[in-house]
């Protein structure tokens, strides 16, 4: 039945008023978010391409980077840091802003990439593809990661379309986590049985953006684009949606679609960075949330924060890793989820979650 406006039922220019109420809280205006934003992504670059397990002089540093003649040694320094900083940024970027969408469509302050089981769809695509296809290189497993972490967030995706709207992010949750205990079952089985697997999979699992070439990125760049196409246009779907879904379709939204669109974005997002560095977790928790707190409730500058905050976050977790138990190096989703349990275990205390 086509919805029909009552007696003081807002009217077509209710969206546009209700999205800016939305965003009054907003403390930081978008010139000062995109202004230090930039500021701590060059800082954090810059700390990146300084600080390793092997002292390099800034002078040398500068040389290789703008092609001057320095030893084969410090080239390759310097290049193996640029790509893990680059690789870095992508990821802290993809996961940050698909955090934000999740947290937005299922309204749900706990929801992170991993909530959909997308990390454990890709962990099992990678196991099968070692196992079944022996693919020992990262530009070999990407596919298979990123072709995991897709299909099982359609999977999850089409199982929670299949309960009532008002159920459907409880059931979303509950989906991710079926299919997460699924799959992670499956991945075990085939470690036990496969030492040379676990030898290869075993680096990948914990998350790292280390020993891989940035070029990868070029593998999954159509998805990234897309994703992020449709994930940060989705600030204002995020708002409305935040009133709640009747609200929504009673001021005109076409709610399924946007949530389509919107989760399709976060999707793409989180299967591209899961592909490149693996299952890196709490920063699409973390990030949003500590955004949220400085630039207010509108998702849309939430969104453009988190662009600028996510890759700080992960670029600074890789470079503490190479110095915190020099001269090994811990890896970047180990640090992320040392920062991200203690904020987890506080959110949950301020939700009053026992």
């Amino acid at each position: 039945m086509p919805f029909r406006a009552e007696r003081g039922t807002p009217t077509s220019t209710a969206p546009s008023r209700l999205l800016a109420e939305s965003g009054r809280g907003a403390r930081v205006p978008v010139g000062v978010v995109v202004a230090g934003g930039a500021v701590a992504v060059a800082l954090a670059v810059a700390f990146s391409l300084l600080v390793g397990t092997q002292s390099v002089s800034p002078g040398r540093i500068l040389e290789a980077l703008t092609g001057g003649v320095v030893s084969d040694e410090v080239r390759g320094i310097v290049d193996s840091r640029l790509d893990r900083t680059l690789i870095g940024l992508v990821v802290g970027a993809a996961v940050g802003v698909c955090g934000v969408v999740l947290q937005g469509l299922t309204r749900n302050p706990l929801a992170e990439p991993g909530i959909l089981g997308i990390n454990s769809g890709a962990a099992l695509a990678v196991v099968a593809g070692i196992k079944v296809f022996a693919i020992s290189s990262v530009g070999g497993y990407v596919w298979f990661a990123l072709l995991g972490a897709v299909v099982t967030a359609v999977v999850v995706q089409l199982l929670a379309l299949l309960a009532p709207v008002r159920a459907q992010p409880v059931t979303m949750a509950l989906a991710g986590a079926a299919v997460m205990a699924t799959s992670t079952s499956l991945v075990g089985a085939i470690l036990v049985s496969d030492q040379g697997a676990l030898d290869v999979f075993r680096f990948w699992q914990v998350g790292s953006v280390a020993g891989r070439e940035a070029s990868i990125v070029l593998d999954v760049a159509p998805f990234l684009v897309v994703g992020f196409a449709l994930a940060l246009s989705s600030g204002s779907v995020l708002n409305t949606v935040a009133l709640g879904d009747d609200l929504a379709r009673g001021l005109g939204q076409r709610v399924l679609l946007h949530r389509l669109l919107a989760a399709t974005g976060a999707i793409l997002l989180a299967a591209s960075a899961t592909a490149l560095a693996g299952p890196i977790a709490f920063v699409g928790l973390v990030v949003p949330h500590v955004v949220r707190a400085v630039v207010g409730p509108d998702h849309r500058r939430i969104l453009l924060g988190t662009l600028f905050a996510g890759p700080v976050l992960v670029v600074v977790a890789d470079t503490l890793g190479r110095v915190v138990a020099a001269p090994s190096e811990v890896q970047a989703g180990i640090v992320c989820a040392v920062v991200g349990a203690p904020f987890l275990v506080a959110l949950v205390r301020r939700m009053n979650v026992t």
